[in-house]
């Protein structure tokens, strides 16, 4: 850890700040506000100033546009908003301009503008207004790339004309950040996309070879006089619910309001009261065969909206947040039954952040979440208790980040959670540092961190993690050096993810890339890498591996690649046993090969294949699993994909179950086959209808004798264990099942209706060797969980109902 730092603090003192020339577009404020209609025929753009002259940065640099395929932009502004009118000519025979949903880019042509007020080319509010009429935003920084999860309320509107294609937008303050200031210069980017060719232009010249593209910016100078707005907001919601299962019927009616408030010029409140997230996609379960658990992604818009500062150094995982309850049971599973929710819910949360104009960022996050019981049943009596699963929680998270040099930042992150009674509580800490050059050719990052967990009943324990990486991040060839330490006792699941402590790993890649078409070939990657893994205490070797891949797109626009990877030598998994005794395997190979085909034809293909085996005397293990997966444009509303992804291992071997302490393993045959589809038919840039089905079916055959595992790493059937005598079937037939029909229409700026009609089935039994339409067959004869759900969510700004208000007392006087 020490190493770390002192690199860190050498880089903090050479590297230095970085310039680049920057076109600037001087702009003008409005006497009257545009019409947003896509018509550039209002007075404010007659005078304006022209930015035009755009650049080609993908697939190739450098390249201008044809007077023909020129692009137009202007920019105005009053008291309540950024204006901008774009021209883009073209042939609207060639303009691509697929109906999506919001946020969705299909295949379709796009203008966007890049906004930066505090000009620090770390921090943009990004804006995509596409040839189809639909609306994307994001904020983008170094440390998350692109988060599309950020929603802002604005407007827009697009003309397709006989020489290409016309818009307007209005960027209302509201959507920014920005300090009182008298004469401001902002970061400004104009990007244009031509869908057929994949090419991609800016307005300020932009190097793909090297540095974060916010060191690219433009800058917008002319804006005098602008105040910040009160930023308040307020998304008041209802929602009714409908839910059937095994015979019961439940209805219910929750209400509830996210608020979004400015406390100061640069800081925001978000707040989520009553909080519901019964519409909340699906989350994709599979059998866990693993010592590890099984993790989904966020799908609840308040935890994936502005987390870019929570998440910094790894300490913040969501989902823990209204998870399933940390507490454990005790019963009689002979005599008892257990009748237990499954996940926590959620009280209220808020989240401030912010950052200022000298860079200093800054979160808070709190959440709580309520007490939670579990009813235990006397099958004989039918006798019944209580028990607390889960106490009152509370969840908090800290972040101080500052950004300086364009291109680097230090951060200081803190997590803690208390849970009331004798339930434990947890706290972790982490000091990150991303420093890059002045060049912007190397790269440095690290990590210390530090978790406590205090477990009320037993001695608390403090751990230690690091994280280092060094690298040349510039140019075609680039290479790089990791290193990740964790000791035995650190532990940070109470808020973040861990799946194991208790690791010392070195890694090394290489690769080379082209950023320009050269032959037939837009673009082609090749890399290496290798990874040598320790365990941090005691210091011994775990395994090796290295490999390498290849991936290029083609100048039709269709990209494939292959991987390989090798693992030679005996490998020491000190996980799977359960007990922290190692189970070796030896001399791992794989390999594997992917082909998606141009995403504008009506119908692409994206297939994925791969293959695995063990040259180990006694074993023959070989596993081998596709993908193929078509995709259908109907026509620019109609869009659906079909997935089809098939996994097979033979004689792979695992922990099965555990029989007096003893960790039982077996020799298994598995299958997995995963059927989805998806499919959105889009109205209008209001309208969306959607479907989402998946079906999983997984079965796990086990062979007739099972293991035990020897202190040496080895497996052995001497102990005499078979299917027989270790008290239950292993063999599994897991299968679930998922439907999931929306229609969403937008009836105001922000305001929605969302209709939700959910399917769910669900089985596991030990018929292992039951066919797929057998098993089917089982799966619905199970009882189906049907939920239908309605909300309504309306968009207010204190701002209009504030202009409303003095609109009518002056109508009336």
């Amino acid at each position: 850890m020490k190493l770390h730092f002192i690199l860190c603090s050498f880089l903090l003192l050479c590297f230095c700040a970085n310039s680049q020339e920057k076109k600037q577009l001087q702009i003008e404020r409005a006497a009257k506000a545009p019409k947003i209609d896509g018509i550039l025929d209002d007075e404010v753009w007659k005078s304006a100033n022209i930015a035009t002259d755009f650049i080609q940065f993908r697939p190739e640099m450098g390249n201008t546009l044809s007077e023909n395929e020129r692009t137009v932009v202007k920019m105005s502004y009053d008291d309540e908003a950024i204006y901008v009118s774009a021209y883009l000519y073209d042939d609207p025979e060639n303009i691509m301009k697929q109906l999506t949903s919001r946020d969705n880019f299909g295949q379709s042509d796009f203008f966007a503008i890049i906004l930066n007020p505090n000009n620090d080319a770390q921090n943009n509010t990004q804006f995509f207004v596409f040839s189809s009429g639909v609306q994307a935003d994001a904020l983008a920084s170094p440390s998350i790339g692109e988060d599309f999860s950020w929603n802002a309320v604005w407007d827009s509107a697009v003309k397709i004309n006989d020489d290409g294609w016309s818009l307007e937008m209005k960027i209302p303050y509201r959507a920014l950040r920005f300090d009182n200031q008298e004469a401001p210069t902002w970061g400004l980017q104009f990007h244009r996309h031509f869908r057929r060719f994949r090419s991609q232009y800016t307005w300020n010249p932009i190097d793909v070879t090297k540095g974060y593209i916010g060191l690219y910016n433009g800058e917008m100078q002319g804006l005098k006089g602008i105040k910040p707005p009160t930023r308040l907001i307020l998304y008041p919601f209802t929602t009714g619910i409908l839910n059937s299962f095994d015979g019961d019927t439940e209805t219910d009616i929750t209400f509830g309001m996210d608020v979004k408030y400015g406390i100061t010029e640069n800081f925001t409140l978000d707040a989520t009261l009553v909080p519901d997230f019964s519409q909340a996609g699906f989350d994709n379960v599979v059998l866990n065969l693993g010592p590890f658990e099984q993790t989904f992604s966020e799908q609840r818009q308040f935890f994936t909206e502005g987390v870019d500062l929570f998440s910094k150094g790894g300490l913040f995982f969501s989902r823990r947040i209204g998870g399933a309850p940390s507490g454990q049971i005790e019963y009689d599973s002979d005599n008892e039954s257990i009748n237990a929710p499954d996940e926590v819910k959620v009280l209220n949360a808020i989240k401030v952040s912010g950052r200022t104009k000298n860079g200093w960022g800054v979160g808070i996050f709190n959440a709580i979440t309520e007490k939670t019981d579990a009813r235990i049943t006397n099958d004989n009596t039918g006798e019944s208790r209580t028990e607390v699963i889960e106490p009152f929680t509370n969840y908090n998270i800290l972040v101080v980040d500052k950004q300086f040099s364009a291109n680097s930042s230090v951060s200081l992150i803190n997590t803690n959670v208390l849970r009331e009674g004798s339930f434990r509580d947890a706290n972790a800490t982490a000091l990150r540092s991303d420093l890059t050059n002045n060049k912007n050719t190397f790269r440095l990052i690290t990590e210390g961190k530090m978790s406590h967990v205090n477990y009320q009943l037993a001695d608390a324990e403090t751990g230690f993690s690091t994280f280092l990486f060094a690298g040349k991040v510039a140019g075609n060839f680039r290479y790089s050096f990791d290193h990740r330490f964790a000791d035995t006792k650190y532990e940070i699941n109470d808020l973040g993810l861990q799946f194991r402590n208790n690791f010392n790993n070195f890694g090394a890649d290489a690769s080379y890339e082209t950023f320009e078409p050269k032959g037939k070939l837009n673009s082609y990657r090749i890399n290496g890498f290798i990874n040598y893994r320790m365990l941090a205490n005691p210091g011994v070797f775990t395994g090796i591996n290295f490999g390498g891949g290849y991936r290029a797109t083609s100048i039709k626009l269709d990209s494939y690649g292959f991987r390989l990877n090798i693992e030679p030598g005996k490998q020491y998994d000190f996980f799977e046993s359960r007990d922290g005794r190692a189970f070796i395997f030896e001399n791992f190979a794989s390999t594997g090969g992917w082909f998606s085909s141009n995403y504008n034809r009506i119908f692409a293909l994206d297939l994925r294949a791969n293959i695995g085996t063990l040259f180990e005397d006694g074993r023959n293990f070989f596993t081998y699993d596709f993908e193929i997966s078509p995709r259908v444009r109907f026509n620019d509303n109609f869009l659906m994909v079909y997935r089809l992804n098939f996994r097979h291992r033979n004689g792979d071997r695992g922990y099965a179950t555990e029989v007096n302490d003893e960790p039982i393993f077996g020799e298994r045959q598995r299958q997995i086959v995963t059927n989805s589809i998806s499919a959105n038919y889009t109205f209008n840039p209001f309208n969306v209808l959607a479907l989402t089905f998946r079906h999983y079916w997984d079965t796990v055959n086990y062979n007739f004798d099972m293991y035990t595992l020897l202190n040496n790493g080895r497996l052995t059937t001497d102990s005499g264990f078979n299917r027989d005598n270790i008290g239950s079937d292993p063999d599994i037939n897991f299968s679930t099942w998922n439907i999931d029909l929306s229609y969403s229409w937008q009836f105001a700026p922000g305001s929605f209706l969302t209709a939700l009609y959910r399917n769910q089935l669900f089985n596991i039994d030990e018929n292992s060797t039951a066919s797929y339409s057998n098993s089917l067959n089982t799966l619905f004869d199970q009882p189906m969980q049907n939920t239908f759900s309605l909300r309504l969510q309306y968009f207010l700004d204190y701002n209009d109902v504030k202009r409303m208000l003095s609109n009518k007392k002056k109508t009336d006087s």
